[in-house]
């Protein structure tokens, strides 16, 4: 039988990729194992990091939030970067096995300031109004940060690199190839789950019985475990090549050359502007995409001048900042498309803030028993919808899109479009959950001469159950919007940006962690004069702040946003797609 030879992929000698050899749903499962170890190691820090700022290094805690939230935002920004790298440079593979290591040295510096109690505040009672609780500071503060930013960057290199390499792995051409991979992002969620089940229970149990120090030890753990699970697969990957060129610089100079050209007439017929022969080309993998009637001002880029020595330059290589292909302008137009849907996406990640953050802090002044001999840590209250998410993604995976797929010919069952739309209006109603509950919690406190209670102490007679709710309803949003996201930004990305492409996520989570951070000190600054708290989430007394207003807010906006995300999906046009994924994206 003659060997079905993959275009564009190689294996780890640099030897064209062979489809039943290299590649495939069962060696992404590599990179599905990987991936859980990285969030079982990482998220139950998002959610209790808040915690040891607070009860160990002494922040207050609006400060304590908003390292995490900023923590968070440079992690997904930096991954940005480690994906232009991937992508142009050391390709994906060397990046994950890279970004491991640093995430496992910012990890083990942790550790070793959580253990020695020379590198840390004295131990202090925060809530007892007569202590004097000092913060940490100078070269101790400093040593905390280095660490934590070594985290953020290794972190941030495996969500760049993981998920393009695990699609890497599957054709877009081959039909049965493309359903795979729409079940391989699917996959991704259900792998943060299973990492995260294990993390929001197990780790978060150890952070909070056994110390920081043994918590982030067995941080440490799982993600030696993730690159080496990772790397165990190095035989059977197939692995896309660096491009050498940077994508990015050539959708730059798209607009550079427009602007430069912009006072030049459009040809009337398209077939005018420049692009290499294809044929000529045929031996090299180069991307041809045909001429689209958007944004038609981009396409000023790629006329060409007429000079005296026209058939001497016509037989030259053009400079690429004078004159670019046409494939090179559509590339920049869907770019220039994509932009809106990514900002219609940032204030879900806002919402999200909330919940890692301030939600946790909620669940501190509750009741934690849920069972006669049980009690839920705080941290803990996202594996609720994580234990859900475990059942319903295969569930929606294997039986509901199936279904969808047979009434609407498209292979994902609805659009990348319509998912992240689900998703989004989910998030609003979410906050909407979340601010009822937390005036719920307020009168409970307030009808008991709670206010002042100690939280962990003096538990409140509500129970922390409640919380839920919000947890489970954004939960879904996530299933919908997040996955939906990496699966939509993948496949409209130009060939030489895949990795750069699923980071459109993860920027847009970092902007809207930052964004979190200015909204709540913006919050604080505006509601100063007007409550007896000093602001909305002034101080670290959550039973006097106005909590339940700032989610009504957050739930207004994510409202308006989504109806806004109406307008700009219902104007997008997919990029065109080989015949075996066109049906992927047609809406």
């Amino acid at each position: 039988m003659e060997e079905e030879i993959v275009d564009g992929k190689v294996d780890w000698r640099g030897r064209r990729a062979v489809r039943h050899k290299h590649g495939g749903m069962k060696v992404s499962l590599l990179v599905l194992g990987a991936f859980a170890f990285e969030n079982m190691a990482t998220l139950s820090l998002a959610v209790n990091l808040v915690s040891y700022f607070t009860g160990i290094m002494h922040y207050e805690l609006a400060d304590a939030a908003n390292m995490v939230t900023n923590y968070a935002g440079v992690s997904y920004m930096l991954s940005i970067v480690v994906a232009v790298l991937a992508d142009t440079l050391i390709g994906r593979y060397k990046s994950v096995i890279f970004s491991g290591s640093i995430e496992c040295l910012g990890l083990v510096l942790l550790t070793i300031q959580a253990h020695n109690r020379s590198l840390k505040p004295a131990i202090c009672n925060l809530y007892d109004k007569n202590a004097v609780c000092e913060k940490i500071k100078g070269n101790h503060e400093a040593f905390l940060l280095v660490g934590l930013y070594l985290l953020a960057f290794g972190s941030a290199g495996l969500k760049a690199s993981l998920p393009p390499h695990g699609a890497d792995q599957f054709d877009e051409r081959n039909p049965k190839e493309a359903r795979q991979m729409s079940s391989f992002f699917n996959g991704l969620l259900l792998a943060l789950c299973v990492g995260g089940s294990v993390s929001l229970t197990f780790n978060v149990w150890i952070q909070d019985s056994k110390g920081w120090d043994w918590g982030f030890g067995v941080s440490t753990i799982a993600i030696v475990c993730a690159t080496v699970t990772f790397a165990f697969g190095l035989p059977l990957y197939r692995i896309q090549v660096a491009q050498r060129t940077n994508s990015l610089i050539e959708i730059l100079q798209v607009y550079v050359v427009a602007i430069r050209n912009r006072n030049l007439p459009l040809p009337a017929d398209s077939e005018e502007l420049y692009e290499i022969e294809q044929d000529k080309e045929a031996a090299i993998e180069i991307e041809f995409l045909p001429h689209r009637d958007i944004f038609r001002f981009l396409d000023k880029a790629a006329i060409e001048r007429k000079p005296d020595d026209a058939q001497s330059e016509k037989q030259a290589i053009p400079n690429p900042w004078k004159l670019c292909r046409v494939t090179q302008v559509e590339n920049a137009k869907i770019i220039l498309s994509v932009i809106p849907i990514f900002c219609c996406t940032i204030i879900m990640t806002l919402c999200l803030a909330q919940l890692q953050t301030f939600s946790v802090q909620q669940g501190f002044t509750m009741k934690t028993r849920i069972a006669k001999h049980f009690n839920i840590p705080p941290a803990s209250l996202p594996i609720i919808p994580v234990a859900f998410l475990l059942i319903l993604i295969p569930f929606y995976d294997q039986i509901c899109v199936p279904l969808l797929r047979k009434l609407t010919g498209i292979p994902t069952g609805v659009t990348h479009l319509q998912r992240i739309g689900v998703g989004l209006v989910l998030s609003s109603i979410s906050m909407a959950i979340a601010a009822i509950i937390e005036g719920k919690r307020k009168n409970v406190a307030r009808d008991n001469n709670m206010l002042d209670a100690i939280p962990g102490v003096q538990p409140l007679p509500f129970s922390i159950f409640w919380l839920s709710f919000q947890y489970f309803v954004f939960g879904i949003a996530d299933m919908f919007t997040y996955v939906g996201l990496l699966e939509f930004f993948y496949s409209e990305a130009p060939k030489g940006l895949k990795a750069t492409s699923t980071c459109f996520l993860w920027c847009s989570m970092a902007i809207g962690y930052f964004l979190s951070s200015i909204m709540v000190q913006l919050v604080n600054r505006a509601t100063k004069n007007i409550t007896a708290s000093g602001g909305w989430l002034a101080g670290n007394n959550i039973n006097r702040n106005h909590l339940n207003l700032f989610y009504l807010l957050l739930s207004l906006l994510s409202l308006v946003n989504f109806f806004v995300y109406l307008v700009v999906s219902k104007r997008y046009k997919y990029r065109p797609q080989s015949p075996a994924v066109q049906g992927v994206v047609s809406q």
